[in-house]
């Protein structure tokens, strides 16, 4: 009996997925798993002090819309620097979910930790998958939260149906926002989750943030994966040209020195 709800949930969850874009599986991980994360995020605060640089491409910046000051929000990648996060990267509860989705099994293709405290800003509306030679078209994210998201500290909201018309824009091998005009806003839906749920949404599924106005963090492990049959096992290759793109990007405003540590 209990073998046939799970597999009614899972019929149910890919449904869901194929039509809208996206779906919440909520409970997915324990709370203490979920805390023990949350800690080691923030040791690494500390203990990767050395590494947080504007000129490494393993960290990401942010101008704080309160005070205008350019602050650290993300490390990408994370999972060599957090045995927790790459736990919960590789955890066979996460990659059973996403092989129904599949159909097969999944392959872990990116991941990055963006802590968005206080102030940070969101991200304009966009979809993930880019135009890169071979980038995988079975392209998903996969957010883990380590803390609760919602309107206050800016949870992502997507936008469900629109996957199915692929790219929405030109496909030059950038990255694009999309224009307002191109959604309905009215048929956003705001990714409110809780420690424990996991929120999967595909890479032609457009999205966007808010800022972080709130007086909370809004930490989340962000996780990206490819099925199997496209591509396979590729994520040192993502990185590799991932940095060839960043190092050819920073060099158009005049920054060259950088390095990836």
């Amino acid at each position: 009996m209990l073998e046939s709800i799970i597999a009614t949930l899972r019929c149910a969850a890919r449904e869901s997925y194929e039509r809208d874009g996206f779906v919440v599986l909520r409970g997915l991980f324990d709370a203490d798993e979920i805390a023990r994360a949350a800690d080691e995020s923030q040791e690494l605060l500390e203990r990767c002090k050395p590494l947080i640089s504007v000129h490494n491409l393993r960290c990401r910046w942010q101008t704080n819309v309160a005070t205008g000051a350019c602050e650290f929000e993300t490390f990408d990648p994370i999972i060599d620097l957090s045995p927790a996060c790459r736990s919960l990267a590789l955890d066979p509860r996460l990659l059973d979910a996403l092989a129904e989705l599949y159909g097969e099994p999944a392959c872990l293709f990116k991941d990055k930790l963006i802590y968005k405290p206080p102030g940070i800003p969101g991200y304009n509306l966009h979809q993930d998958w880019i135009a890169w030679r071979g980038f995988p078209r079975s392209f998903l994210t996969v957010l883990v939260p380590f803390d609760a998201a919602d309107a206050g500290n800016g949870a992502t909201e997507v936008f469900p149906g629109y996957h199915k018309g692929g790219s929405l824009s030109q496909e030059d091998g950038d990255y694009h926002e999309l224009p307002l005009d191109l959604v309905d806003a009215s048929r956003g839906v705001l990714m409110v989750l809780e420690p424990g749920d996991v929120g999967i949404f595909g890479g032609f599924t457009p999205h966007r943030s808010a800022p972080n106005r709130s007086t909370r963090w809004r930490r989340q492990l962000y996780l990206s994966y490819n099925s199997l049959s496209d591509g396979g096992e590729q994520r040192e290759k993502h990185y590799a040209e991932f940095h060839v793109w960043l190092r050819r990007k920073y060099a158009q405003y005049g920054k060259t020195d950088v390095y990836f540590e």
